[in-house]
């Protein structure tokens, strides 16, 4: 079963992973041999729709994969805002870091994702937090050359 809602989820099957989470609701917070639970899986590819019905199942929004990174902080790399309000208004934790010590601006600050990196500060995103090697969401901005990221992040 769990394979079963992992390959329906890759193959954007809306109608079979409702059925799979709605009959088996626990499965939800699963996770495939790289870590990624239902959720992390099915926001890193964009798919909100399927995201909203394993939403409905209540998961663990911040659950981690073996990197430790989250849902919030795939989709502030892909660059998926709609999502990453989502996950937000679900309580995702804007603040939570990874084994690298790394938060969803940082991730959002280093892709040049401005509309995500916007969000994440409006909810409450600590800009001065750094990553494991000491650099902050404006520090990855500037490396990247983000003028507009770097106004926004300079700012907050």
């Amino acid at each position: 079963m769990n394979d079963e809602l992992f390959d329906a989820i890759r193959a954007q099957d809306l109608d079979k992973v409702s059925r799979i989470v709605t009959a088996h609701p626990e499965l939800v917070n699963i996770k495939d041999v790289r870590g990624s639970t239902p959720l992390l899986l099915a926001t890193y590819y964009g798919y909100v729709d399927i995201a909203k019905v394993i939403l409905a199942q209540n998961p663990d929004i911040n659950a981690q994969d073996s990197s430790g990174n989250t849902a919030l902080m795939g989709v502030c790399f892909k660059g998926y805002p709609e999502i990453a309000q989502l996950l937000i208004d679900h309580k995702a934790d804007v603040n939570l870091a990874n084994f690298n010590n790394a938060t969803a601006l940082i991730y959002a600050a280093t892709f040049g994702q401005v509309e995500i990196a916007k969000l994440l500060l409006d909810n409450g995103a600590d800009a001065l937090h750094k990553d494991g090697k000491g650099n902050t969401a404006y520090d990855h901005a500037k490396m990247q050359g983000v003028k507009k990221l770097m106004e926004v992040l300079g700012n907050s």
